[in-house]
């Protein structure tokens, strides 16, 4: 698995689909998910249709760089942002998804690729927002998945997903495993398995068990804000991807991205939740395809 340096203090784990010729598109993946989680069957199909596929861990998940220095106590960390008091909030997390975004963008620097399609889901969909706003000469196209603006008020999960979200797993391996079972309640009804969550739990704890970047991505994204008003000026061509099934964030998310960039492409997604069935990866891919050509 390569590993390149992004920046003098962070290095990303990487993988590549497809002919370098052709058009990059680079998948940024969510909460504390590793780059496994866009599946290489998902990813080699993608790039069958003639696209160059390139996944990575974020900051603080997987094999890339964690900032374990930086610990962040959960319980005073919310009752921080709760209570109001987001100056200490800020203080106890070291980096924004400005820095998330910066990362994407300099692996594709160090990748030798000026510019790129990037397609994110959920947290991943907010930082490739960040990369299109913050340069937008670098995106060609922007699609953003089960995601959202950073308003409050839009995306909210329901609390039977939320309280699984904040849920601690078990540290060892089958209980970490059997624990990724509660994900079906924000996957699709249709086509949830919870075969395929504990197959990806498993395979992620093996490669690289590492629950310490949890917290810090969670301030992250909390902290980071409303991009609605930069929103509104966004350029870059955007589809909106969202399943009407997601309970961990609202369709209502979904269909404000849309709202707010001018021109936005929305495809709402049946029997979708906050995942990507196998069932359903006919419409994805040739929906990220038809995007990005």
């Amino acid at each position: 698995m390569p590993i390149v340096d992004v920046s003098p203090e962070v290095s990303l784990a990487y993988e590549t689909f497809g002919d370098p010729g052709d058009p990059p598109v680079l998948l940024v993946m969510g909460f504390g998910a590793q780059m496994l989680a866009w599946h290489e069957d998902f990813c080699r199909a993608l790039a069958d249709r003639g696209r160059h596929v390139i996944r990575y861990d974020n900051r603080d998940c997987g094999l890339s760089t964690s900032f374990d220095d930086h610990p962040v106590d959960m319980g005073a960390f919310i009752a921080a942002v709760s209570s109001g008091d987001i100056g200490a909030a800020l203080a106890m997390v070291p980096y924004r998804l400005l820095d998330m975004a910066d990362d994407g963008l300099g692996l594709l620097t160090a990748l030798g690729v000026e510019r790129a399609h990037v397609v994110g889901a959920s947290m991943g969909g907010m930082i490739a927002q960040v990369m299109a706003l913050s340069r937008p000469e670098r995106v060609l196209t922007l699609t953003s998945m089960m995601s959202s603006t950073g308003e409050s008020e839009y995306g909210r999960s329901t609390p039977q997903a939320q309280a699984v979200l904040f849920a601690p797993r078990p540290a060892d391996r089958d209980g970490y495993a059997a624990a990724a079972e509660r994900e079906l309640v924000w996957a699709s009804r249709r086509y949830g398995d919870a075969a395929v969550l504990r197959e990806l739990a498993a395979a992620s704890y093996d490669r690289a068990y590492h629950p310490g970047g949890i917290g810090r991505q969670l301030g992250a994204m909390i902290l980071s804000g409303s991009r609605a008003d930069a929103l509104r000026e966004l350029r870059v061509p955007t589809l909106v991807i969202h399943g009407l099934d997601d309970t961990l964030i609202d369709p209502s998310g979904g269909r404000r991205t849309a709202e707010l960039v001018p021109g936005a492409k929305l495809l709402l997604v049946p029997d979708m939740g906050h995942d990507r069935p196998r069932a359903l990866w006919p419409e994805l891919i040739g929906a990220v395809a038809a995007h990005t050509c």
